[in-house]
């Protein structure tokens, strides 16, 4: 615990409150240690069993963290405190971020003139042009369009839907190394993270079924550009992915097809399977543009009654001036070929920089997506050495559980000379670590 803070309270939801306080206001930082139970109830003059039903409140809402052994600690993205990406260093590169190169992304153009609106959009949430549209988009990749509805972006969907059929203290399947907001976003609903791991084609099959098997309740994964590794799931794991998942009909299935349109590779979904529970949602950040916060999602009909309940009870829709917006770029075919000149510059990209760190040695992944994953023996002496030399990449620690060390590297705005530069930069680091190590 930080020793310039001090817990207080003489009720469960006193101390709670304290320590909520305390993480918020920064005197708590992440990893903190709380004291135990039992020397905590003693300095504030209450029972253990206040204590333990703080602490225990305070797991289920995500702001701490239980290690065994290692005791209750403030969680590494506390859900009362947020966490935002380091500013990137003047003069650096940064390939740090996930993010596509602006100079495939079309220039957003909202309705010139949008009439005023009496009431609400409740009753007609969706414009139906768009409607179609979407139901086209997931189609094309034979995932089920009976039943589509919108959300305000990929991680927005996630939220809704785990919240409406999970209840604090269940578990959730997760890819490991999997999205690091995802991981953030878990914890924060009070769920409980079950780690999967993940190859070159997505969640492993043996991995998944012992998650399953552990009482998860719902399961979230990417079907191709998986963030970090750049995974993509082949039509045999999803056959073998899907035979697993036959056994657990009440699981919900959630994939994030957020690279749809610039993956660089087909889709073999597990939406497109069968299931009986199951959602995918495909948002446009990544192809149209972060400042569209909009995202099509298409699922079963239980799933769109609950999804669309809480949000009739919360937003209620999704901007009409947004969807427009949206459609009105879907069918543009310049903005087509726009997408459609990155997805084949990011495959180009990618495959650049891995042939470049293979060619010092470096093994590397990264077979759809904007990024790329190197498995590093110490995360923090290859970011700083790399940051001495221009380039700012992210350490793996954001993005894994329990899975081994490594490095994000975003190749999508990372030319071929400048992928042979790094390489270069990435060998010279690694030989400064190996030798500071002693081999």
């Amino acid at each position: 615990m930080a020793a310039q803070y001090s817990i207080v309270g003489a009720t469960a939801k006193g101390i709670a409150a304290s320590v909520e306080r305390g993480v918020s206001e920064g005197g708590l930082g992440p990893g903190h240690a709380l004291p135990p139970v039992r020397r905590l109830a003693e300095e504030l003059g209450v029972s253990p069993g206040t204590v333990a039903t703080a602490y225990r409140e305070l797991r289920q809402r995500g702001v701490v963290v239980t290690r065994g052994r290692g005791g209750t600690v403030v969680a590494e993205a506390p859900s009362v405190a947020s966490r935002r990406p380091p500013r990137v260093p003047e003069g650096l590169v940064d390939l740090a971020g996930g993010h596509p190169d602006p100079a495939f992304l079309p220039e957003l153009r909202p309705p010139a003139r949008v009439a005023p609106v009496y009431g609400s959009h409740r009753a007609s949430p969706r414009l139906g042009r768009l409607e179609e549209l979407t139901r086209a988009w997931f189609a094309r990749d034979g995932v089920p369009a009976e039943h589509v509805t919108f959300a305000h972006g990929a991680l927005d969907c996630v939220a809704r839907l785990l919240s409406t059929e999970l209840r604090p203290g269940d578990a959730v399947a997760v890819e490991d190394p999997g999205f690091h907001h995802l991981l953030d976003l878990v914890p924060a609903l009070g769920l409980r993270m079950v780690p999967v791991a993940v190859d070159t084609e997505g969640l492993v099959p043996d991995a998944l079924r012992t998650a399953l098997r552990s009482g998860v309740r719902a399961v979230v994964c990417t079907p191709r550009g998986q963030n970090p590794t750049g995974a993509y799931v082949t039509r045999r794991r999803r056959d073998e992915l899907v035979a697993v998942l036959g056994e657990f009909p009440e699981v919900l299935v959630v994939e994030d097809d957020h690279n749809a349109d610039i993956s660089g590779v087909s889709a073999y979904t597990l939406a497109a399977a069968g299931l009986e529970r199951w959602a995918q949602v495909r948002t446009a950040s990544k192809h149209l543009g972060i400042d569209l916060r909009w995202a099509g999602v298409a699922c079963d009909a239980v799933t769109l009654a609950r999804h669309d309940g809480r949000m009739l009870m919360t937003s209620g829709w999704i901007s009409h001036v947004l969807q427009e917006t949206a459609a009105r770029l879907l069918t543009d075919e310049e903005v087509r070929r726009l997408v459609a000149r990155g997805e084949t510059a990011y495959t180009a990209r990618r495959a650049a920089l891995i042939e470049a760190l293979a060619g010092h040695g470096i093994a590397a992944v990264g077979a759809s997506g904007l990024n790329v994953w190197v498995p590093v023996r110490d995360e923090s002496a290859v970011v700083n050495g790399l940051r001495t030399r221009g380039w700012w990449v992210a350490a793996g620690a954001r993005f894994r559980i329990r899975t081994g060390t490594g490095v994000r590297i975003t190749a999508a705005v990372l030319g071929a000379e400048e992928a042979g530069r790094l390489a270069g930069d990435f060998a010279a680091v690694l030989g400064e670590s190996q030798a500071t190590y002693g081999g």
